[in-house]
């Protein structure tokens, strides 16, 4: 029973660290989100995978670039509307 306990907590503490790692509550429009902002990120972050897209959208680097960036404020479009706050 002590090891169950540890596991949920360590899990908890990973989920409170690192936003990504997603949780019970996570809805599929911020998970969504979470794995576009990685993905770009990333794209842009080696150097070799941007040369790649601008090569295959026939662009520069620098508009590729800043598409991506622009990407990254709202890569799924703005989140849907919770029952919540109706």
């Amino acid at each position: 029973m002590g090891d169950r306990y540890n596991i949920f907590s360590q899990m908890e503490h990973l989920q409170s660290k690192y936003i990504g790692t997603g949780h019970s509550d996570t809805t599929k429009w911020e998970w969504l989100t979470n794995q576009h902002r990685d993905t770009f990120s990333s794209l842009i972050g080696h150097y070799d995978m941007m040369n790649f897209v601008a090569v295959a959208e026939n662009e520069s680097k620098a508009r590729v670039k800043f598409n991506m960036l622009e990407k990254l404020i709202q890569p799924c479009g703005p989140p849907p509307e919770r029952p919540e706050d109706q």
